[in-house]
């Protein structure tokens, strides 16, 4: 399936969860973001656990906005090749 929206849209669908709701467009850039990040200065199998990790703190009561930030300062400093 190559359309997102739809993607998403029967994911949301299954588990219960307003897409439109709990991840809106600015979400998922903060998101795409952040997991590039990870994938590239911490190791990027860690994308899929870390991102589940943020939905279970959001789950507990965390903001994503907050989860976002927690995340981002774990994150190492950017390796800069010169």
């Amino acid at each position: 399936m190559a359309d997102v929206e739809a993607w998403l849209g029967d994911v949301g669908l299954a588990l219960g969860v307003p897409v439109a709701e709990v991840l809106p467009e600015e979400m998922r850039e903060a998101m795409l973001g952040l997991t590039g990040e990870i994938a590239h200065n911490v190791v990027r199998v860690a994308v899929p656990w870390t991102s589940y990790l943020m939905g279970v703190a959001v789950g507990r009561g965390a903001s994503p906005e907050e989860a976002l930030r927690m995340v981002n300062e774990l994150l190492p400093p950017a390796s800069t090749s010169e």
